[in-house]
């Protein structure tokens, strides 16, 4: 693996611990696909330093848990809109 690679995969697991962000806000931070932050830390990071992912993957597995709650939170605000 590539060190750039894996300093990504670093740096992307240690943002994601930090902020408890989700796969497609960190995307959008690091300027990736949502595809490869979660190929970096599903798949590259266990490789790099494990402790670090088995953190990430906690953050990433309540995330989930949770999706369902922010979804159903954005479609009542877009609803709730006022017309124009």
């Amino acid at each position: 693996m590539q060190d750039h690679i894996k300093k990504r995969a670093t740096d992307i697991g240690s943002y994601i611990i930090e902020s408890s962000s989700t796969v497609r806000r960190t995307a959008d931070i690091f300027g990736v696909s949502k595809s490869t932050v979660h190929k970096d830390v599903t798949e590259r990071l266990p490789q790099i330093n494990k402790q670090l992912s088995s953190q990430v993957k906690h953050i990433l597995d309540s995330n989930k848990a949770e999706r369902h709650i922010r979804g159903g939170e954005a479609t009542k605000k877009k609803y709730n809109r006022p017309s124009d």
